[in-house]
Order: structure tokens, then sequence, then C-alpha cells
């Protein structure tokens, strides 16, 4: 995802990648996408952090006269929407498991209760009402709300809240990485690990440009170095720790002066804070296989298939 300001209209452009390359789950497991629904859905979760800095970048006051913190707010905001669409690939790809060619085939006889297993997964409703998805739920099912919002328009309050967003979202990484198993789960965990180190560390620097207060060596929260997780390191090895991306072709520079110049946090592989104008380079996204017999796309989705194909191929005349 990217966002950018232009002549007063906001807009988001989209990319068709994740942030990054998913590693396919070894098997289905319902109950561990479950587990990862906590950093969707859940209170430190990926739709926290977005709608966070989403809305203090609309309510955000004085932006020209205070543009690099708003510019830097504006460019995670952007971050975070990618990070929603990986979490949720990630969930998808655990409740599904590996992509095959099932799509292929009719529904056949659903009388046999196929799905007998479904009513006891953790969160049954995931496949009842989802199909195998993620929604914007916690681990337990609960709803993610705006009363996980804040935004008071008060810029050193807001920004030491986003602070302790990202350390609390860091926890529950921690822990749900600690609970799974599976190679698509524990990817996630360990690229969302590193980048919200970035984010941490880079509210840390706005409220000490604004504040004086060195809140950055209260870093990392809890205390344990990324370089102990073996799902970050090629992500310290490219130097992902010292980047923030303005997600934007021409916006959004300003927070250099928030970011540029300083080094990275003790215990990461050092090196000067880098900041990257557009956003990172990503990865696939999985097809994720239909299920006639669950209708997902449909029971019979040949001919939609088949309508798709001429369509997509007239476009391309």
């Amino acid at each position: 995802m990217a966002n950018r300001i232009t002549k007063g209209c906001a807009m988001f452009l989209r990319v068709d990648k994740l942030q990054i390359e998913l590693p396919a789950p070894q098997r289905q497991d319902p109950n561990a996408a479950a587990a990862l629904q906590e950093l969707l859905g859940g209170k430190y979760g990926e739709m926290s952090t977005l709608g966070n800095y989403m809305f203090q970048s609309f309510n955000f006051r004085s932006k020209d006269k205070l543009r690099p913190f708003y510019s830097l707010v504006a460019a995670i905001t952007a971050e975070e929407l990618g990070h929603v669409e990986l979490v949720s690939n990630g969930v998808a790809m655990l409740a599904n498991g590996p992509d095959s060619d099932a799509d292929e085939t009719p529904g056949g006889d659903i009388s046999g209760a196929p799905f007998e297993d479904m009513k006891d997964i953790r969160l049954a409703a995931s496949f009842f009402s989802g199909g195998g998805g993620a929604m914007p739920v916690n681990s337990n099912g609960q709803s993610w709300n705006n009363d996980f919002i804040t935004t008071t328009g008060n810029v050193i309050f807001d920004l030491l809240h986003n602070f302790h967003l990202e350390c609390g979202a860091r926890l529950h990484k921690l822990r749900v990485y600690e609970s799974l198993t599976d190679p698509t789960g524990r990817e996630v965990c360990g690229y969302l690990l590193v980048r919200g180190s970035v984010h941490a560390h880079a509210y840390a620097l706005a409220l000490k440009k604004l504040t004086g207060v060195e809140i950055e060596k209260m870093l990392p929260t809890p205390n344990i170095p990324l370089g102990n997780i073996p799902e970050c390191q090629k992500y310290l090895e490219e130097g992902a720790h010292r980047r923030l991306y303005t997600f934007s072709p021409s916006d959004y520079k300003e927070l250099t002066a928030v970011w540029g110049g300083e080094m990275s946090l003790p215990g990461d592989p050092p090196g000067e804070l880098e900041v990257v104008d557009g956003m990172p380079e990503g990865g696939k996204i999985h097809q994720l296989t239909g299920i006639p017999s669950a209708f997902a796309p449909d029971y019979a989705p040949e001919e939609m298939f088949e309508i798709s194909q001429q369509l997509y191929q007239a476009a391309r005349r």
C-alpha cells in the first residue's frame, strides 16, 4: 500500500503485492490462523496501529508547521495498511493450507459432512461466516472497534501513545510467535517484529526532537534482541531495521528530519538510519485455492472461470 497527499486530496495507491513473500503453509491449521488473528484485530494488532495513525494523520493540526512529524505519521499509516493485508493473507493461508488445484473440481456430494472438523476449531465462525478468511477480530473472535483509537490533536500525547502502541504490539507478536510452528505464521511475526521496532524507534526519536527526552533508551521493550529470533535475521541483514519508507513517489520526504542522521538501536546490526522513497519491493500474493464444496467462490465455478478468462483476454487486446 502507498499513501500520498497531492493538492489537498488524500489518496491511497494499491499495489498487487504483499510487503514480503510469505512461505506456503505446511498444512491446514485453522487454530494457528486464529492465533495470528490476534495480530490483526487484537488490542495491539495491525487494525489498531492502522486506525490510530490513519486518523491522527487525518486530524493532524498545523501540518505545514509540523511537517516532519505529520509526514512520519502519514508514511507509517500507509505501511500499516500493508501490514493489515500481510496478516490477513497469513491468516487465510494457515486456515486453508497449501495451494492446490482443488478449485478445478466440482463441489461433489455435500451430504457426508465434508467439513465436520470445522465445528470444533477455535474460531468456527471463521469458516461458517468467513469461508476460511481473515476478519477484523482477535484470537477469541471479538470484534476490533474504534475504542482502540487515540487521536487527541496533541502531538506529544499522540506520539507517546504510538510509542506505547508499538511496544504493546511487539509483546503481542512475541507471544504469538512463541505459539506457532508453521513457517507462514512465524514469517509474518518475524517481519513485523523488525518493522514494529522501526516504528517504535521512529516515534521515540520524534519525541526526543520535541522534548529532549531520550525515550529510545527504553528500547527494545520487551527486552529481547531481534537477533535472537531466526525469522528476523534476513530482514536485519538487508537493513530493514534501519529503513523508513515514504510509501509515496514524491511526498513525506520531510520525515528525514526525524529519522535521518541517527544510528540503529544497540543490539541491532549497526548502521545509519535512512529514508527510502517509495515502498519495499514486495512479494507475491498466494492464490488461496477455491473450495467448491464450501461454495467459495461457488459450488460449480467453471462458468465463472470461463467468463473471467474471456473478459481478461478481451482486456488485453
